[in-house]
């Protein structure tokens, strides 16, 4: 029994905190293309590095 309860104690707040973060996800969320509306029509293209690889981004 006493193992169950420790295992209790160190998983609960792991759940806790994983439950809280997709709440907050889920409240806050914004796509790509809402941060790039952000940046403006007049904004210069660029170089940047992207899972591995580089793209011209518009």
């Amino acid at each position: 029994m006493k193992a169950l309860e420790t295992f209790a104690i160190y998983v609960t707040p792991f759940l806790i905190l994983g439950a809280l973060a997709k709440l907050m996800m889920k409240r806050y969320a914004t796509d790509l293309t809402d941060v790039q509306s952000q940046a403006g029509q007049n904004r210069k293209a660029r170089r940047v590095f992207l899972l591995g690889g580089w793209r011209t981004e518009k």
